[in-house]
């Protein structure tokens, strides 16, 4: 038996007026994911434990097994990983944005979608600037960055700069937790303002205004830790071997960790233009030589970051027919069974244009096993599948017949 996740971040919503009442899930055309939750069975599960804030890094730990109240070492370790950055003892790494700020107030976490070679010119300058024995920059993907702190102290508090767009900057800087961590925390900060006063005129940022586009005119760091100590999933669950597909660094950093091969797909852009295609094409290669494949895809996320509801629903819509029906029709035609589950890390609702905590709906479709009643694959129908509510490790529990 074989087995994938395709997991479509930030897919799960609330309902929205625009939309009849309904949620995306819904409202989008998705005949192939529903045949799947007519042919599986669901549930909804609770991917974010009790203390933590529904970050991606909590939810996709959870829904990978791990339990991240004693396995999670902050996302900027995990993406770290991802461009292959080892992290040393005795270093703190941290995600790092570039973000547009307005009138003093963060207008959005990811200076509206910059493009790899822009944020490549920025990062590689923030570098040459401030680069020096303490702090290292790091490039990644559009505005998602790598900063790397020799001896800071990861007891402070740092706001995801999604969670907060329309915020004054100087209401969420970073702070302290303990005494300990005040030095770490007023670097950082001061980072910040620096990173200011240098990009606010760099050329990339007045080509961008005068397009009419928003300037990546800051850095933003969050989600501090140390280097991780996760099991692989050979080690969790005995997979012989297994791969991560993923444009987001975080994501493939998670999957290294967890003894996964990054597969890298041309045009895969973490966001609604994505080569969906190519990612299950990838996947579909991936399943002929490995048991597990984790693939993973961002753009109902960034849609409900954006609050842009017919474009989630359009990304909904896509996953369903450019990624869920060429995997399925595919693998329908093996000898060897293939396990199918599709869901969401969290709910990333177009109204608040942010994470919620709130359980997501799931499909784990076994060609093996009969189904369940539900007929349609969303938050409410879920709520009547065989499998209930669960949390913790215990999606992937059933998703490898443990339980």
């Amino acid at each position: 038996m074989k087995r994938i996740i395709i997991l479509g971040d930030g897919m799960a919503d609330e309902p929205i007026a625009a939309l009849g009442g309904k949620t995306p899930l819904q409202a989008a055309n998705k005949p192939t994911i529903d045949k799947l939750a007519q042919l599986g069975k669901n549930g909804v599960f609770s991917t974010v434990p009790d203390g933590f804030k529904p970050g991606s890094e909590i939810a996709n730990m959870t829904v990978l097994g791990y339990d991240v109240r004693t396995e999670f070492e902050g996302r900027g370790s995990l993406e770290a990983a991802s461009i292959g950055v080892a992290i040393q003892p005795g270093e703190m790494a941290m995600r790092c944005n570039i973000i547009c700020v307005e009138n003093g107030n963060i207008k959005n976490h990811s200076a509206g979608h910059i493009s790899n070679e822009e944020a490549k010119i920025l990062i590689d300058y923030l570098q040459e600037k401030l680069g020096d024995d303490v702090f290292t920059f790091h490039n990644g993907i559009s505005y998602r960055h790598l900063l790397v702190m020799k001896g800071g102290d990861k007891r402070i508090n740092c706001t995801p700069p999604h969670d907060v767009p329309g915020t004054p900057v100087k209401d969420v800087m970073v702070e302290a937790l303990v005494p300990e961590a005040a030095e770490t925390a007023r670097l950082l900060n001061e980072l910040t303002l620096k990173s200011q006063e240098l990009l606010k005129d760099h050329p990339v940022n007045l080509k961008r205004i005068a397009a009419g586009k928003d300037p990546a005119n800051s850095i933003w760091v969050w989600s501090p830790g140390y280097k991780p100590s996760m099991q692989t999933l050979a080690q969790k669950v005995g997979i012989q071997s297994g791969a991560v597909i993923s444009a987001v660094d975080l994501i493939k950093g998670i999957g290294i960790y967890a003894g996964l091969e990054s597969i890298e797909v041309e045009g895969a852009t973490g966001l609604f233009d994505t080569n969906y295609e190519g990612k299950a094409q990838a996947a579909i290669e991936a399943l002929k030589t490995n048991d597990f494949v984790f693939l993973h895809v961002e753009a109902s996320d960034e849609a409900g970051h954006e609050g842009n509801v017919d474009l989630k629903v359009k990304t909904i819509e896509y996953l369903d027919s450019r990624i869920v029906k060429p995997i399925y029709d595919a693998v329908s035609a093996w000898d060897e069974p293939v396990t199918i589950a599709i869901l969401p890390d969290h709910p990333t609702p177009c109204a608040i244009k942010t994470h919620t905590n709130a359980p997501i709906p799931f499909i784990i479709y076994n060609p093996l096993q009969a189904g369940d009643s539900v007929q349609v694959y969303d938050e409410q129908a879920a709520q009547q599948g065989a499998y209930g509510h669960v949390s913790d490790n215990e999606f992937m529990q059933l998703l490898f017949d443990k339980k």
